[in-house]
């Protein structure tokens, strides 16, 4: 019997045949998603190209208004109006603006092992974090997903990304991508299933798990997953959908085409500069660096883990003079759970901005740059002109790293 990494896996199940890297195939899709940023493209090449409205599964199909969210134009507001009717005419559930990133929402409340997502955006991977094969695809191929139910794709040779030991304090799984994505490169695995193991990856929560799934795409992977094992079954649990839940490891002998080996105990907090994702430093190397403003938040650090450390760092403290705070929840639950917990009153009462859950700044949608500005962000990306302004400056840290900083203004 062949043995399978865990990408090999989820692909022969839905196949119904073993796979091997590199093969071409069709396969049925458990959920496609869009929203207002890829959805109207989508259904306008369903009504051009393939003649259709009709989704093909409307209960494998949802949609949503996050990437400018609420609606800052008449533009973006025409536009989700047409989302909400092609919903309504397709039977297909629709999450409102408020209700959290894509991303967020998936994870609460779609993803599983063994699942296949595609969504029409980049950050997709994240699912890998529960064990789901989730990728990105874009609107021509999403039109097909939701009128035929099904999706082809070249089966990804897999990375294996081995994190042993430790994290040492002040350390998160957000430095652990940043340090590894500047050993491998922003296009170290290009077309790669990431997969995520040893003791380290093990000891940490879904939520953290979910930020180097997330941001697996920075090194160019095609899905970024971890091993399903008893926290991704507490975490379906915690939103009533343990009976989701199935084991998923790689086999022992599983052939890896690519293989690193991370000593956690190493990593120290990571700064990743403009304007690569793989530019990137111990924290120390920019101290003192004035910051005119701190971002929290994203559909990689917006989760109510990420809030819990940011109210940590700032109860009894405020963001220093001249240096503006911003935080994005990831979703709707999120936001109601650090209501409940009383997080958000110790942002705001440290200064910061507690805006509706979407994706916000991060692609500067509602949370716009100067000239010259700089900001320290906890999001994926920080590409010239990601937030708005090309003539601004991106950096990208730890939710901690940049609480931190936002106190000291630098």
């Amino acid at each position: 019997m062949t043995t399978q990494t865990m990408v090999e896996k989820i692909l022969s199940r839905k196949t119904g045949r073993d796979v091997l890297p590199n093969d071409m195939i069709v396969a049925p899709v458990d959920l496609a998603f869009a929203h207002d940023g890829t959805l109207p493209l989508a259904i306008q090449l369903m009504e051009d190209e393939l003649a259709t409205r009709t989704v093909h599964d409307p209960e494998k199909v949802i949609a949503i208004c996050d990437h400018a969210s609420p609606s800052p134009s008449e533009q973006v507001s025409n536009v989700q109006i047409m989302m909400r009717r092609f919903a309504r005419e397709n039977g297909i559930l629709f999450y409102e603006n408020g209700d959290g990133v894509c991303h967020q929402i998936v994870l609460e409340r779609h993803a599983a092992p063994y699942k296949i997502i595609i969504g029409a955006d980049s950050h997709t991977c994240t699912h890998g974090a529960l064990g789901a094969f989730a990728t990105g695809m874009g609107s021509t191929d999403m039109a097909a997903i939701m009128a035929y139910g099904k999706a082809w794709l070249k089966v990804p040779t897999s990375y294996r990304i081995e994190v042993t030991g430790n994290l040492s304090a002040h350390v998160y799984s957000k430095d652990v991508f940043l340090y590894l994505c500047g050993r491998i490169t922003a296009d170290g695995a290009t077309y790669m299933s990431m997969e995520f193991l040893g003791d380290s990856v093990d000891a940490m929560s879904v939520e953290s798990r979910a930020v180097m799934s997330n941001m697996a795409i920075e090194a160019g992977g095609k899905c970024g997953l971890c091993a399903a094992d008893e926290k991704t079954h507490e975490f379906l649990a915690r939103y009533g959908r343990s009976d989701e839940y199935a084991p998923l490891t790689p086999d022992p002998e599983a052939d890896y085409a690519s293989e690193i080996v991370i000593a956690a105990g190493d990593i120290e907090p990571q700064i990743a500069a403009p304007h690569r994702v793989d530019n990137v430093a111990p924290v120390s190397k920019y101290a003192g660096m004035p910051l005119d403003q701190v971002c929290i938040g994203s559909c990689t650090n917006g989760r109510i883990e990420d809030l819990r450390i940011a109210a940590r760092v700032l109860a009894g403290r405020k963001a220093a003079e001249g240096t503006r705070l911003v935080v994005y929840p990831a979703s709707r639950s999120v936001l109601l759970q650090a209501i409940s917990e009383g997080l958000v009153s110790t942002l705001v009462e440290a200064g910061a901005a507690v805006c509706a859950p979407g994706c916000g700044f991060c692609i500067g949608r509602t949370v716009a740059l100067g000239d010259e500005e700089k900001v320290l962000s906890t999001q994926n990306r920080n590409f010239k002109g990601r937030m708005g302004n090309n003539n601004s400056e991106i950096y990208l840290s730890s939710v901690e790293t940049a609480a931190v900083s936002a106190v000291r203004g630098e």
